[in-house]
């Protein structure tokens, strides 16, 4: 039996499980993997080991289908479970409510709990749920801990989680915001803490990927962040509105006559960049404007411009800012959004370097100058191992 300890994280999504066996001692993957197209006609799982892919395209009939044969090849080709010293599993879930300000032990009551939070998050808890219910199935012997994507946030003040709505229907609906990211916003803010030698830091984190969030940290405690009652407010994002007037929702569906399915599917799947611009991928946004297309150097223009504007609100809802770290695919990769998302911040104290921004590294860095007031960085997220440790400082 090996000396090391592991933690087999599953995130399980409507169509996909997505999974790691960390070590979360030393901070590394020792394998991971995608199991997509659940349910279709062909299904594709994808298994790293070792620097080895392995690849299958057979039917996945469910979820309980596509985890049995990434345990199957777990021990074909590795590493061999049995010998890896799992300690626990590690789930991701979406949505805590209010509930959760942490991790939790999975037994039949926190399972209950997720389920009847589901309206909250529709299209993510009841995933999760049957990510939960067929790990501790086929690997019964190991315990299984939730860590919430909104936990980070559960703490926000009052005044910042508190919606301007009648507070007798919010009360009763549980509507109020819950935000989103919260473990890559934890995860990221900490590394910076940590990087920066000081623990009383005034912190903005951007997480953008294709979902895209900001949060306002001070002194580790989220004091504020974009995304609200579900994952939509906030950022422009991939294909998601962020802030829209809500009388857009009464307006269309008095003038287009469109139902409430029909807005919601176009503010979450028609919209933001790929509505601007007919991508959704900054990459081509970019190829489209260099080819002179005027309408992604609009939708790549309204991106940064809320960008600035939330930097700009959370400076001043901390009194300052110390710190502004970008994170996720975009914020780790895109050196022309993060010069877009800090122009015209130079009287916050936001000086970037130029160079340091352009040079592409995987490596945690500071991109603003050694003047600057504020330090610009940027700093990989890792959602598995902070699931994996938040996991194992529950046990």
């Amino acid at each position: 039996m090996s000396a090391s300890r592991t933690v087999l994280v599953i995130n399980s999504g409507s169509s996909s499980i997505k999974y790691q066996l960390v070590d979360p001692d030393a901070g590394t993957a020792r394998a991971s993997g995608l199991v997509e197209r659940i349910g279709e006609s062909a299904g594709h799982i994808e298994h790293r080991n070792d620097g080895e892919v392995t690849e299958r395209h057979d039917r996945v009939t469910d979820h309980g289908d596509g985890l049995r044969q990434v345990l199957e090849l777990f021990q074909e080709v590795g590493p061999d479970l049995a010998e890896a010293g799992i300690v626990a599993v590690g789930h991701r879930v979406v949505q805590g409510g209010r509930q959760f300000a942490g991790p939790a032990l999975v037994d039949d009551d926190v399972v209950a709990t997720i389920e009847r939070l589901s309206p909250l998050a529709p299209l993510h808890n009841p995933a999760n749920l049957r990510g939960i219910q067929v790990g501790r199935t086929l690997l019964p012997d190991v315990p299984h801990v939730v860590v919430f994507d909104t936990a980070f946030f559960q703490g926000l003040p009052e005044d910042a989680a508190t919606y301007a709505l009648d507070r007798e229907v919010a009360e009763k609906y549980s509507v109020r915001r819950y935000g989103a990211h919260g473990t890559s916003h934890q995860y990221v803010s900490a590394q910076v803490s940590e990087m920066l030698g000081r623990d009383d830091l005034r912190q903005i984190v951007l997480h953008l990927g294709n979902g895209a969030s900001a949060s306002a940290v001070v002194g580790g405690r989220a004091v504020d962040t974009s995304m609200g009652l579900t994952p939509l407010e906030g950022l422009v994002m991939g294909t998601r509105t962020g802030d829209i007037d809500p009388a857009t929702v009464f307006h269309l569906a008095r003038n287009a006559g469109m139902s409430i399915d029909e807005v919601d599917d176009l503010f979450n799947k028609r919209s933001g960049l790929k509505g601007l611009t007919g991508e959704n991928d900054l990459r081509q946004v970019h190829r489209l404007i260099e080819e002179g297309d005027a309408a992604a150097k609009l939708g790549l223009g309204v991106y940064t411009h809320r960008l600035r504007k939330y930097v700009g609100a959370y400076a001043a809802v901390m009194g300052g800012l110390d710190a502004l770290t970008f994170t996720a695919g975009v914020g780790e990769n895109d050196a022309v959004v993060r010069a877009g998302a800090v122009a015209g911040l130079g009287f916050l104290g936001i000086e970037l370097d130029p160079e340091k921004n352009a040079a592409r590294s995987k490596e945690p860095r500071v991109i603003s100058t050694d003047g600057s007031r504020v330090t610009v960085l940027v700093v990989p997220t890792n959602e598995e191992l902070a699931i994996a440790r938040q996991a194992m400082s529950l046990l």
